[in-house]
């Protein structure tokens, strides 16, 4: 048909409507029918049936030639591939950021002489001269004030080393918060907000471009190099889903289609998490309990399979020297005992608590940034809490080093061979037992000394992180959640020691703690109270507590973690349902659907649009509007699509035609269509309407015509209506009485009336 000419190629909606036979193959394909713009929502429909039918022309294609069979083989391989790479990159990309903050941090004190690239732990592993009493001091390594002074004490050098200090740590952070503000505005804060909200559905261009996989990876060894309270456990996340978006637009298979993109996005943030904390098994689930949106037994395989290379390629780098894929491994040499419960679901208390009061805190710091002249300023804010971080941190041993160094020491036991002030007991001369079961002792004085700093370093960690997370540099928020968890354990876990110790005979110590045996791991604590403060701010459990196991090896421990786990969530969850990063969403207007239920008696009625004060809907008619009519329709409305009706006195509903569809059909048909002009009927009929012979050529487009689109009546409640924008990913739904069209509910309606009915502000939904 020579109407038809140019006009869109084949696009979802004929898949959608089972209908391909009745409609024109069109010969001349055009681009970018069935995208998406900016800011808008994808419709998961759409995309299925797009593959739907792509897998079936390859399969039908395979049985004509041999080329063609390997061509399918390939196409069902390509996904594994995709895979294969992602693991193999973000690997590498963590192996090389751990390395780098290594050196880095090391760098704020001092310098290698025999390698400037060696971290302060490298340098004197290949000295000759250190003795296992001082074994982190060597000749090689040299802190600045000593290199520029030649002395190694005095007050002089105190301060020398204070100001180099605060100064590499201003300098980190300015590089890092220059380089997001020039060249990838989406390279700040955490990333897993906007990876949960993209996964849903939603489009964000340039949020996994390739500028932001390489300034995000350079800005967070900064970041994390400076001190501040923050990890770099969530924004890895976020750097596996840009190789997982970067290795996308490789394969047409994903980069045509933006659900299947988001199932290799589901297993890059699985692959984020293996090699964020060494956890393959953990990051399969915290992709599908955390993050997800749509989660196929196909993604669980494949997510398994790129978190699997992932941590491989970790492991191969070995950036901590090891062979381990953590920092902090740990082996305990004492059960757990029931009495211990208690403690540790009061650490599970206290963890949700701190859960509430800092996402309470950093949301209403979020929005104070959002809507004062202080998000005006990002560069002077990262400093000022750079600076206040530095001077505050460097006085005290446990803030000034990095927060990774300081969970592991939280969480070791305490052995013979261990120099830390945690583990100054004081030994009994009469004591012969094997260096692996040593008893419970009496705290020293460096244990007492301890207990203040980590007192200090608790309260300081609470306030700055409030301050930190959601700054213009990658934060994440697992490491220093995790820290105040553990420094809180810790300081528990050794009161509960010395109680055995001091008060074997009291009843709750009797019958498990005899004189002289090592009953309490104070560690222990640590650990349990680490899981407790993620939970509390995250709200996960399953994924959490496997994650912890296999961060620290403590399978025996898995009863006190689940404890902890279940224990600060049900405690947040009293405070409120939403952990930080739903909190986020909420504050940048995302249009994310959580999984909460929907227990409101509304009807589809009271939400749809138009309402009763608003102008009718704009609709386009099956064979009588014109191009004119299309055009001025697409001029003076910013709606996504228009229903499309047989008339507007009958308003029968005959499909849906999608915005930008329409857009780019008139455009490419005035490009190459002749005879087509603005009084030019346009049809979405079969045929073309019977018109005077003195009119001008007619336009049919019907093959963007979706002649299915979803549709409930006027009185389905509105509990339905959320569970079926949930589960099938719709962007828009129609609302009909006997087939007469009324109105239309738009995802942002959904999201809308969600907020009013828990007395929120709908306007916060800001985008499509």
């Amino acid at each position: 048909m020579a109407e038809a000419e140019g006009i869109s190629s084949a696009t979802p909606t004929e898949e959608m409507n089972g209908a391909g036979n009745l409609m024109d193959f069109l010969d001349e394909p055009f681009p970018d029918v069935g995208t998406y713009e900016d800011f808008h929502t994808i419709d998961w429909l759409r995309e299925k049936s797009k593959d739907t039918d792509r897998h079936r022309k390859i399969t039908s294609k395979s049985k004509e030639s041999i080329w063609e069979f390997i061509k399918s083989l390939l196409d069902a391989w390509s996904g594994w591939l995709v895979m294969l790479l992602i693991g193999l990159l973000s690997g590498t990309l963590a192996g090389v950021i751990d390395l780098a903050v290594d050196w880095m941090t090391d760098l704020k004190e001092g310098v290698c002489l025999s390698a400037f690239w060696y971290s302060h732990e490298q340098c004197c592993w290949t000295s000759n001269e250190t003795t296992f009493a001082d074994r982190d001091k060597c000749p090689q390594w040299q802190k600045w004030a000593e290199l520029v002074t030649g002395y190694t004490e005095g007050a002089g050098v105190y301060v020398l080393n204070y100001f180099l200090y605060v100064l590499w740590a201003l300098f980190f952070s300015f590089l890092a918060v220059s380089l997001v503000r020039v060249f990838a505005p989406y390279a700040c804060g955490s990333g897993i907000p906007e990876i949960k909200t993209i996964l849903s559905g939603f489009i964000i261009r340039g949020y996994l471009g390739k500028w932001t996989l390489l300034i995000k990876t350079v800005t967070l060894v900064l970041a994390v190099s400076s001190g501040l309270s923050l990890g770099k456990e969530g924004p890895l996340v976020h750097v596996a889903c840009c190789c997982g978006n970067l290795f996308c637009s490789l394969f047409s298979k994903y980069s045509k289609n933006e659900g299947k993109r988001r199932e290799v996005l589901s297993a890059a943030a699985a692959a984020g998490v293996s090699v964020a904390f060494g956890a393959p098994i953990g990051g399969v689930l915290f992709s599908l309990e955390e993050v997800s949106y749509y989660f196929p037994l196909k993604t669980l395989w494949r997510s398994f399979f790129a978190a699997l290379v992932a941590a491989f390629t970790l492991r191969s780098i070995n950036p901590f020297g090891n062979n381990r894929l953590v920092l902090f491994y740990v082996e305990y040499h004492t059960p757990w005992y029931m009495a211990e419960l208690v403690p540790f679901i009061l650490l599970g208390v206290f963890g949700g608590l701190w859960g509430t009061l800092f996402i309470r805190c950093n949301i209403a710091w979020c929005r104070r940034r959002k809507t004062t002249r202080l998000g005006k300023y990002p560069v002077l804010e990262v400093l000022a809490v750079t600076g206040i971080t530095a001077v505050l941190a460097f006085p005290n041993p446990y803030t000034r080093r990095s927060t990774s160094e300081l969970i592991s020491e939280l969480f070791n036991d305490c052995g013979a061979l261990e120099s830390s002030q945690l583990c100054d007991y004081i030994n009994s001369p009469n004591m012969t037992r094997p260096v692996d079961d040593i008893p419970d002792r009496p705290a020293g004085p460096g244990v007492y000394s301890a207990l203040w700093q980590l007192t200090l370093a608790l309260a300081f960690k609470i306030i700055i992180t409030i301050f930190t997370f959601g700054m213009k540099i990658p934060s994440g928020l697992f490491i220093p959640s995790m820290a105040v968890g553990a420094i809180a354990g810790r300081i528990v876990g050794i009161a509960v020691e010395q109680m055995a110790y001091h008060h074997h005979d009291w009843i709750i110590f009797k019958n498990w703690c005899r004189p002289g045996a090592d009953c309490v791991t104070p560690g222990l604590y640590a650990m349990v109270g680490a899981a407790a403060c993620l939970g509390g701010v995250t709200r996960m459990t399953v994924s959490l507590v496997v994650i912890m196991f296999e961060l620290t090896g403590g399978l025996e421990y898995i009863v006190p973690l689940m404890a902890a786990a279940v224990t600060s969530k049900w405690v947040a969850d009293a405070f409120g349902k939403e952990g930080i990063y739903e909190a986020h969403i909420q504050l940048n207007g995302y249009p994310y659907l959580d999984q909460d239920e929907f227990t409101h008696r509304t009807l589809a009625t009271d939400v749809m649009r138009p309402r009763r004060s608003e102008p009718p809907l704009s609709v386009l008619t099956q064979d009588s509007s014109t191009l004119e009519e299309a055009e001025a329709l697409i001029t003076h409305t910013d709606y996504n699509g228009f229903p499309v009706v047989v008339s507007r006195e009958s308003e029968r509903l005959i499909g849906f035609v999608q915005r930008r569809d329409l857009i780019l059909a008139i455009k490419n048909a005035r490009q190459k269509q002749d005879g087509v002009v603005s009084n030019s009927v346009v049809y979405f009929t079969e045929d073309a309407p019977q018109l005077p012979a003195s009119n001008t050529q007619p336009l049919k487009l019907r093959r963007i015509l979706n002649l299915s689109p979803f549709t409930v009546t006027d009185h389905t409640p509105m509990e339905t209506v959320v569970d079926i924008f949930r589960k099938l990913g719709l962007r828009q739904c129609l609302v009909t009485r006997s087939g007469r069209l009324l109105g239309i509910i738009t995802k942002k309606d959904v999201l809308r009336h969600m907020a009013h009915m828990m007395n929120q502000d709908p306007e916060s939904i800001m985008f499509n």
